[in-house]
């Protein structure tokens, strides 16, 4: 009798998936054998994965030169240079090695030299062209023709990494996205040196345990924010040399900072002579044929991941930036893209069928599996993030669960949402039930990257939240002193959207460079459109750095929201309880650990002695978004503690009501006192609650109502006034949905 195969435990965990279980199992089969195939000869993915070690330019020990290039479809290869003035010379003619494909030279070590240009000439049945090898791990554009060359990268000296034993802090991971080019303060391209100088020491500041580098990968294109790749093994030169990147993820380890990776294994570059579009005179070496060759939304060409020589690239690229750089991990983009036969553009995907009805690429979906195993086979604690906008069940599942093994997926429908509500939504019409809906709408076994912003939001076109928030009153009205309402209202909202993206995090949470204080305007590269400014192409730091204006809140906020959280070992496993959410009162509190977060999202009424259920015990606050220091009224004492009032109802259930002041539109964290040894315990005090006094709001808070009269925590909730109970709205429910998928 044969024996039962034991259930996959993505099936166990998720019984509405029983339905599609020959699709899940047949996936996971489907890797299974993939690995055997790949495997055959060296064991194991990382030792398959190693095709950087064979192809490209390398010096041997004894000074001598080796370069082999992949072009089965070549009849002829010869390296030209600078080296032969780019003439044609037999003396740097490659030779076929046997049937591989492959094609070999070796040259004495006086043939090249540190900084010598080289490209391909590549002659094929009916053509011949440029080419840039595809394993060029330097890639140079001149300043005047504008041409990219290879170029060998030999220093005399390699750099040599201090940190050698660095494990990434992901208990909680916290996120700081950033581009090297745009993160100057001038109108220009910033270099590794500047960002390793000046950017990093900003960035350990604030808090931040990860960075998430984009557009590493060598582009043509500037303006594509590196998501058209050229060459794959290459960091990009416009920002310095490798040695210099090294340098730079060096640092951060110091620092204790991880480095993550933004690689693009989506899609490549259509130019042929600087990327692989038709490196050897074919179209299909590297990419699929017929219709689906090209992107039909982004004007790139498609991998064709059922090739295991494309399989060997790609993997292989993986393990390079782990190895040769240190890269801690990976967010992969545009994942949907690869998961669907239609790129997901235009699909809602509204339930389970969607993900197991025939369009998804099972080829895309095992190349993906594979490059998580490999990742975590060379660095079993490197990171793994999919951007990915569809849902797909599994993503971010191990692969022995029957998963596709990443090990965060981008929550992309919080930012969605919060635009939603800004753009739509009047701010009585902020409901707590919808709200915590949203960022805690997330699949249970698969851990997600929340955040508000990222880079996305800011393009060209959009506008960074503050942005939404306050416009061109931030050009007139962030002096310190200057209370105009419009910017007291978008500063008090971008706290609370954060803070409240921050505390409801299962896995770890984003932002994007300058977003933290409150960055303005957009993101825009150089481009024919603009004149080929750089002006939007920047971080403005004399912002956040200038003591008369009101950015320094801001900053001040985020490093005091991120502190705490990151004070709180394994902050992002810690359940998250709902005690409170009334859409009458626009009022939500929440449990995650001994903090307590509570926000208050009307825009005029104001609570003294609000009470909600909490579990018994005495409670100090510890971030008040009202607070002066982060640029607020002032409004609580926050030396006040709080106790809970017995409840004969909840005091079995071990709770009781917390009773405090809430000012309008204000986010408070709070969190419990642990009883000293020997003394009372909090539940058997009966004394009232220490009076709070309450200090009277200033007008500008809420220029339609009277200010609130001094008051005590223990009092009653103010009666609304009739105004207010006319704006009300019944409570909905609404999930953010992405359904296209974005254009690089």
């Amino acid at each position: 009798m044969a024996r039962r195969k034991k259930k996959l435990e993505i099936l166990r965990n998720d019984p509405w998936l029983e339905p599609f279980e020959e699709a899940i199992v047949g996936r996971h089969e489907d890797v299974i054998k993939k690995i055997k195939e790949l495997t055959a000869a060296s064991g194991s993915l990382s030792k398959f994965a190693n095709a950087y070690e064979y192809f490209g330019l390398h010096k041997q020990p004894d000074g001598s030169w080796v370069f082999r290039e992949f072009a089965p479809n070549a009849t002829s290869i010869h390296l030209i240079g600078t080296f032969d003035d780019w003439k044609l010379n037999d003396e740097y003619k490659l030779t076929r090695v046997g049937e591989s494909g492959s094609w070999e030279i070796k040259l004495p070590a006086d043939k090249l030299h540190d900084g010598d240009l080289y490209k391909m000439f590549v002659t094929w049945d009916g053509g011949q062209g440029e080419r840039i090898p595809a394993y060029a791990t330097r890639v140079v554009q001149d300043e005047n023709t504008k041409i990219f060359s290879a170029q060998v990268y030999a220093p005399e000296h390699p750099y040599e990494f201090k940190v050698n034993d660095f494990t990434p802090d992901t208990k909680p991971l916290l996120i700081y996205e950033c581009h090297i080019g745009m993160a100057q303060q001038e109108e220009k391209v910033g270099s590794y040196e500047e960002f390793r100088t000046k950017i990093l020491p900003r960035i350990a500041a604030d808090g931040y345990n990860a960075i998430q580098i984009m557009a590493i990968q060598e582009h043509p294109y500037y303006g594509s924010f590196g998501y058209h790749v050229s060459s794959f093994y290459a960091a990009s030169s416009r920002f310095g040399t490798p040695d210099e990147l090294k340098q730079l993820i060096d640092d951060a380890h110091e620092l204790g900072i991880a480095v993550i990776m933004d690689i693009v294994h989506s899609h490549a570059v259509k130019n042929e002579v600087e990327g692989l579009g038709r490196l050897d005179g074919s179209y299909d070496l590297y990419f699929n044929q017929g219709d689906r060759r090209e992107h039909p939304a982004w004007d790139s060409l498609l991998f064709d991941y059922g090739k295991n020589s494309v399989l060997y690239f790609l993997l292989s690229n993986c393990k390079f930036w782990q190895e040769e750089y240190r890269f801690d991990g990976f967010r992969f983009d545009g994942v949907t893209s690869m998961l669907y036969y239609d790129h997901g553009l235009g699909k809602a995907f509204g339930g389970y069928p969607d993900y197991y009805d025939g369009n998804q690429d099972t080829n895309a979906i095992v190349y993906l599996t594979l490059a998580n195993l490999l990742i975590h086979e060379v660095n079993p604690n490197a990171i793994t993030i999919a951007e990915e906008m569809s849902g797909m069940p599994g993503l971010a599942v191990k692969f022995k669960d029957g998963g596709i093994g990443f090990d965060y997926r981008m929550a992309m429908g919080i930012p969605d949402y919060w635009i939603k509500m800004i753009k739509e939504k009047k701010d009585e019409d902020w409901h707590p039930t919808s709200i915590f809906w949203e960022i805690t709408n997330r699949r249970a076994d698969e851990k997600t990257i929340s955040y508000c912003e990222s880079h996305d939001q800011a393009l060209v076109g959009d506008k960074t939240i503050i942005f939404r928030l306050i416009d061109k009153e931030m050009y007139w009205h962030m002096m310190d002193g200057d209370n105009d309402f419009t910017v007291e209202r978008g500063m008090a909202l971008h706290k609370m959207i954060r803070l409240v993206t921050l505390a409801s995090i299962n896995g770890g949470y984003l932002n994007f460079m300058g977003n933290e204080f409150g960055h303005p305007e957009w993101i825009d590269f150089p481009r024919e459109g603009n004149g080929w400014s750089y002006k939007y192409a920047r971080r403005q730091w004399d912002l956040v750095d200038r003591e008369d204006l009101k950015y320094k809140y801001l900053n001040r906020f985020d490093n005091a929201m991120v502190g705490i959280v990151e004070k709180q070992y394994n902050f992002q496993a810690k359940p998250v309880e709902k005690l409170w959410e009334k859409d009458d009162d626009q009022v939500l509190a929440f449990k995650r650990g001994d903090l307590i977060f509570v926000f208050n999202w009307s825009p005029t009424q104001s609570f003294p002695g609000y009470g909600f259920l909490a579990p018994t015990g005495e409670y100090e606050v510890i971030l008040d978004s009202d607070s002066l220091e982060f640029g607020g009224h002032g409004l609580i004492d926050d030396s006040v503690h709080h106790f809970t009032t017995p409840d004969p109802i909840y005091t079995p259930a071990g709770k009781g009501w917390l009773k405090m002041y809430i000012p309008a539109r204000t986010a408070q964290v709070l969190r419990m006192v642990k009883p000293r040894p020997g003394s009372r315990p909090a539940a058997a005090k009966q004394e009232a609650p220490k009076a709070e006094t309450v200090k009277t709001e200033p007008s500008t808070v809420d220029p339609k109502k009277t200010p609130a009269k001094k008051t005590t925590a223990n009092k009653t909730t103010a009666k609304k006034s009739s105004s207010e109970a006319s704006t009300k709205k019944p409570a909905t429910k609404t999930t953010a949905k992405k359904t296209t998928t974005k254009k690089k």
